[in-house]
């Protein structure tokens, strides 16, 4: 019988959950003690459900939403618990020395109790290492190093990030063209008509060889010693060489449409599926990539995917029926000369199993290669002006040309290996044909076969050969396919750090009420915002002020959801963000960036992104609210002039009134400007400013601006320091004040002054 008199802790003196208490008991063994426990609330999909995770002085337990039943896992096994957090995120690991065991996720609202249940693990186990219960050393704590691209935390004694460098540490694998059976799934039943024609083409191709035994050993040889020719029996047999030939052309042509048809829609959905799911990961995924990468995997991956299981797979799968049939026939016709025909067949199996794993290698380097060759393309073709304003094109050639010189090196590298592999096959598949002769001849001198049984070998084994040295070769491009996969499920396996409610809560009518309470966040170790709380009612304009670095960006992009908090919650309406729909809630707020983006297309598109069914007289009227109707008016075509690659035929402040009208359009109850009027001259900045008036009337708008002057209007602001509010108010009761707020308006007003003393000295000298 269980004895639980000591399951409250000995950690911090606090006590189990009440929630959890009774479902521990059962699980605890006799006088076994619990040192610490986490709540968890996601699972490893990232998706908000509660959980439980245990250290004892005995062992780890685990009850998640992944599991239906407790986990248990003894502290006396060579076994190391790591913590990471990435993101709004937090991820205890378990390892032992082969694989990781499990996973468990939480916000980083509990990483307190998180950093408590690791403290609690490491010292158990140093005690146990100390007494040799356990034959393994404690885990070491995280050091205070981030990754520079990602932010995330990186291991002790590791300089690659685990986040970032995942995809490239995990070697690729043949078994990853397993995982495309989720993309070919629903397109069964012309697989297998497919196959069924491959089979039945196979068949028919392998009729041929087996009529010229008759042809030779009832009419040829016969009719050289004298015989007469039977013409009717002759012409059956060419008959069926001719109907075998045409059945054989027939039967590939149809399976050749078929899987072509059915591996070109696979090809579609997978390009399809991986840029969905690209769209829905958070901004964190994309901080720590390139675009010329994920365009070379959307793109070139695909694509040759799609090759080898239109083309490649389909030989394969030929190659593999005219073996084995062609074998059975051999077997069936002569056993002992079809066994001194299949002696070669093993020195190439064991050929195929020791290149492989060069070539997979190989390969997936050549891929990675590839996307930084796409990369600078990527980088200097959208930004060919900054190039050629900087008189940098003979650097970005050398870039292309490093980059170039890199995919030949290890182009190279794969094919030395490729080079002595194919021709080695190919000289083993002819020294048997060798000894096929020799040994059929020798068997014809003893009359133990007919010159005719000989030639049908012979015919079979030039075909057996073929095929086989055909499947040898195969082995280049499924390594790269396999490659290819891999970089593909690399995308569609990460999880989004923003995670979707199991069950959002339904927004019907979002008023705009915004609540920030006791919110913190972090870039891994550094901590970026800091027990923040801030009420903003509906309807109202609040101002974002501070130095470069406050926090002011990194709060839009929290009530904007495109991180989660790390602390504390955002609440709108009272309802917390993180219970509603992410598509629903950021369907109610309009952005205006400092640097708006506009997308390849006409004007009327771009105004239109938000809503894309819009009417021309709505798109008119946003756009007249943004004062952008009349310069719209002056161009050529009006609203279907096209705007150029991110909008480069438009000036910057012409930009930022699309994007204003485009805000305009979608009516958001929520309103976030970014530096709206930052990057334009003091005359576009006040038609801008007319224009945001007309935006932010009735919407609860949250405004950051580089000219303090501009946030005049708002009825409150906030100033940041370091991730803290330091002060609130109302600008002439800032200014009052003479505090933070006060010294900013006042640096600025000496440099505007400055500024326009420069520019009237100027004005003198060229007078």
């Amino acid at each position: 019988m269980k004895n639980h008199s000591s399951v409250s802790t000995t950690y911090d003196g606090q006590l189990l959950p009440s929630a959890w208490r009774a479902d521990i008991l059962a699980q605890l063994d006799q006088n076994e003690t619990v040192l610490a426990w986490l709540e968890l609330d996601l699972d490893t999909a990232l998706k908000f459900r509660p959980g439980l995770l245990l250290v004892t002085d005995r062992a780890i337990l685990a009850r998640d939403a992944d599991h239906a039943e407790w986990r248990r896992w003894a502290l006396a096994d060579t076994r190391t618990l790591t913590l990471s957090d990435h993101a709004g995120a937090g991820a205890l690991e378990l390892y032992d020395d082969h694989a990781r065991l499990a996973v468990w996720r939480y916000t980083l609202g509990h990483n307190p109790a998180a950093l408590r249940l690791l403290d609690a693990y490491t010292r158990r186990h140093s005690t146990l290492s100390a007494r040799g219960d356990a034959a393994v050393e404690p885990p070491a704590l995280q050091e205070n190093r981030v990754c520079p691209s990602c932010q995330a935390p990186l291991p002790a004694g590791q300089e690659e990030c685990p986040s970032c460098g995942a995809e490239t540490q995990a070697p690729p694998s043949t078994w990853a063209l397993l995982r495309l059976w989720r993309f070919a799934r629903p397109y069964r039943a012309p697989l297998i008509t497919g196959f069924v024609l491959t089979l039945l083409a196979t068949a028919a191709t392998l009729v041929a060889p087996y009529l010229t035994m008759p042809l030779m050993d009832d009419v040829l040889i016969p009719f050289q010693s004298g015989a007469a020719i039977d013409y009717d029996h002759v012409r059956w047999l060419l008959l069926g060489l001719l109907g075998s030939a045409l059945l054989a052309w027939v039967l590939g042509w149809a399976r050749t449409y078929i899987l072509a048809w059915v591996s070109e829609r696979i090809g579609a959905d997978m390009r399809t599926a991986t840029y969905a799911h690209l769209q829905n990961l958070s901004l964190e995924y994309f901080g720590g990539k390139r675009t010329g990468d994920l365009i070379a995997r959307i793109g070139s991956e695909t694509d040759r995917i799609c090759v080898f299981l239109s083309l490649h797979l389909l030989d394969f799968a030929t190659d593999v029926l005219m073996i084995v049939m062609t074998a059975a026939i051999l077997i069936s016709i002569n056993h002992w000369l079809a066994l001194v025909t299949l002696v070669p067949l093993p020195f190439i199996a064991w050929m195929i199993h020791v290149v492989r794993d060069h070539l997979r290698h190989g390969f997936e380097k050549v891929d990675r290669v590839w996307s930084e060759i796409t990369n600078v393309l990527a980088d200097t073709i959208p930004g060919i002006r900054v190039v050629k304003a900087f008189a940098q094109e003979k650097r970005e050639v050398q870039r292309f040309r490093d980059a170039n010189n890199r995919n030949l090196e290890v182009n190279d590298r794969v094919n030395t290996v490729w080079a002595l592999f194919s021709p080695t096959v190919t000289l083993l598949t002819e020294i048997g044909l060798l000894v096929v002769w020799i040994y059929g001849i020798w068997q014809v001198s003893r009359h133990q076969i007919t010159v005719g049984v000989l030639a049908a070998f012979l015919a079979y084994i030039g075909r057996f050969y073929t095929r086989l040295d055909s499947m040898s070769r195969i082995v280049s491009v499924t390594q790269k396919a396999a490659a290819g996969a891999k970089r593909i499920f690399d995308i569609l396996d990460h999880v989004s750090s923003v995670p979707e409610p199991v069950r959002p809560v339904p927004v019907p009518h979002v008023e705009g009420r915004i609540e920030l309470r006791g919110v913190g966040f972090r870039y891994g170790n550094r901590s970026v915002i800091r027990g923040l709380d801030l009420n903003i009612a509906p309807g109202k304009m609040i101002g974002l002020v501070g130095h470069s670095g406050s926090g002011k960006s990194t709060l839009i992009n929290l009530i904007c959801r495109f991180y989660d908090v790390s602390e504390g919650a955002i609440l709108v309406d009272g309802v917390d963000i993180r219970a509603m729909s992410v598509a629903q809630y950021r369907g109610n707020i309009g952005l205006v960036l400092q640097e708006p983006f506009l997308f390849f297309g006409t004007i009327a598109e771009n105004i239109a992104y938000g809503k894309p069914d819009a009417s021309r007289e709505d798109i008119m009227a946003a756009a007249r609210a943004a004062h952008a109707h009349e310069f719209i008016l002056r161009l050529p075509h009006g609203y279907d002039s096209l705007v150029g690659e991110r909008g480069q035929a438009l000036s910057g402040g012409e930009r930022q009134r699309i994007s204003i009208a485009r805000a305009l359009l979608i009516d958001p109850r929520i309103l976030i400007l970014d530096e709206a009027t930052s990057s334009v001259d003091t005359a576009t900045e006040k038609e801008i400013q007319i224009a945001l008036d007309n935006l932010v009337r009735g919407r609860t708008t949250i405004a950051i601006a580089h000219r303090l002057s501009t946030l005049r209007k708002a009825d409150q602001l906030v100033v940041l320091d370091r991730g803290q509010i330091v002060e609130q108010g109302g600008h002439d009761e800032l200014m009052a004040r003479e505090g933070a707020y006060y010294r900013l308006y006042q640096a600025q007003a000496r440099a505007a002054e400055a500024e326009a003393q420069t520019e009237d000295d100027d004005d003198l000298v060229l007078s």
